[in-house]
């Protein structure tokens, strides 16, 4: 697999980089291999981006000024288009970033279409403008788009992140420049090319790849009216503090380390696939994945027992591989980073019962084994801070009123999970979970539900009209006083 480009996509068209221009080369998690390159962009580059991005969202006949209608079909056909190509985005993702091709075939190869569809049907049904009757007046209020876009993506889902902007973006009549993740551009390009053969008008949709620093100038760039961000909390941090100084808004979705509260009656060996999914799911590379295990201590090693027999159930091997369920890290300094955590986690006291180190037989790829830590409590860096890797801590409770306080002792609240066979009572300890989403007995997001976290896991949701929302701003029209 070879894919190598020497432009950039914006404005409609592919341009050469304004000034000299490095390279960005992309190496396969699995091989180490490189398997295709594109520019490195500068600061220039990103002013042209933004710049047909202004232009076609100030345009009199711009997308902002489409029918409602208009703007659903575009990106039902670009959904369409999309679509076509599910297979190679599919092994695109999984080459670059070492998500199993199960997963990614599944899942971020209809990212796109799905979402764009969804979309797309919620504005033909939502009205733009709605009238209220309010003593005696009728006011106007309008949901009007918000304008230009930055919109930074990260490495671990580089396609569903995306399109989580994009297609509520698109639907609201704003104009985007995206930015991918250094390590996961070649699917971005594949994007532009379905973009520009759906017919899009020139400078709805731009994208630039690119590092930190080009992700820093975008979104500080004076004619960027809305930022939205997924990555790490360190990088939200950075993103926050620039959009306060210049008022802008931002809508940020960042880091977790969620809470699996197991409660006694729970039968995790008949849920394996929907505990390693909710646990280990992209190799543990997932922002609401719950790796802080929380049993009851009566419990404690017949539940470590079957949940270090699910992690050693799973075939570990080449992202590309159909039988591969945990694939590798994302990159070199990636694995380095989560082994780093385990050998803390390990002169910290406490012990293995599978994994804590690299996988025999795994000569090529940056592979870290399947890990299930006990021997730790909340308060260890492991139970922490945010591993991002297929790392699990298994940590005793003593009462439900303890297991609870434990989920909610932590810096973050992304996702979370709950395990019984009683989900009634699932549900109303879910409740109680200080976070933005709790799955019962498993964890599946839904296009119609939102997404986003509380405390340091951000700030802003996405999916659902919610997500819709994020892009539009509020204008109320009053009538005409009384004379």
């Amino acid at each position: 697999m070879s894919n190598s480009y020497d432009a950039f996509f914006y404005g409609g068209v592919w341009n050469s980089p304004v000034a000299g221009a490095g390279v960005i080369e992309v190496i396969s998690a699995s091989t180490e291999e490189v398997i295709g390159s594109v520019p490195d962009p500068s600061t220039a580059d990103v002013d042209a981006a933004v710049e047909a991005a202004r232009e076609a969202f100030e345009s009199p006949s711009g997308w902002s000024n489409w029918p409602v209608d208009k703007r659903a079909d575009a990106m039902e056909r670009l959904a369409g288009i999309l679509e076509k190509h599910h297979e190679t985005f599919g092994r695109l993702v999984s080459a670059q970033n070492g998500m199993p091709i199960k997963e990614s075939a599944a899942g971020e190869a209809w990212s796109g279409p799905y979402m764009l569809r969804y979309y797309a049907s919620l504005i033909r049904e939502k009205p733009l403008e709605e009238e209220r009757a309010l003593g005696g007046r009728t006011i106007l209020v309008r949901s009007e788009p918000a304008g230009v876009v930055a919109a930074i993506v990260p490495w671990n889902f580089p396609l569903g992140i995306a399109f989580m902007k994009l297609a509520p973006a698109l639907a609201a009549g704003c104009t985007v420049v995206l930015k991918p993740s250094r390590e996961t551009v070649l699917d971005a390009y594949l994007v532009a090319q379905c973009v520009a053969e759906a017919g899009l008008p020139p400078g709805v949709v731009n994208i630039l790849p690119g590092g930190r620093e080009i992700g820093a100038y975008l979104v500080g760039h004076p004619d960027v009216d809305l930022v939205t961000f997924t990555g790490s909390t360190a990088g939200g941090r950075s993103v926050a503090r620039t959009c306060a100084e210049l008022l802008r808004p931002v809508s940020l979705e960042l880091g977790g380390k969620s809470a699996a509260i197991v409660l006694e009656d729970a039968d995790l060996a008949a849920l394996s696939s929907q505990f390693i999914y909710a646990t280990m799911n992209n190799n543990g590379q997932t922002c609401w994945l719950s790796t802080r295990i929380l049993v009851p201590r009566q419990r404690f090693a017949e539940f470590t027992d079957v949940i270090t027999d699910i992690v050693a159930s799973r075939t570990v091997g080449d992202a590309l591989d159909e039988k591969t369920e945990i694939g590798p890290m994302s990159s070199a300094t990636h694995r380095d980073r989560v082994e780093g955590y385990m050998k803390t986690a390990l002169a910290g006291g406490a012990r293995a019962t599978i994994g804590g180190g690299r996988p025999q037989g795994q000569d090529r790829g940056w592979f870290v084994e399947p890990t299930v830590f006990v021997d730790v409590d909340n308060s260890s860096v492991i139970a922490r801070e945010e591993v991002f890797g297929p790392v699990l801590c298994v940590i005793p409770y003593d009462g439900v009123e303890d297991a609870i306080a434990q989920a909610n002792d932590s810096n973050y609240g992304l996702g979370g999970t709950v395990w019984t066979a009683d989900e009634d009572r699932g549900v109303d300890i879910a409740r109680r979970i200080r976070t933005g989403s709790v799955g019962i007995n498993g964890y599946q997001g839904d296009l119609g539900a939102p997404f986003g976290g509380v405390k340091d896991s951000g700030i802003g949701r996405a999916l659902g009209p919610e997500g819709l929302q994020t892009y539009q701003v509020l204008k109320s029209v009053f009538p005409q006083p009384d004379k």
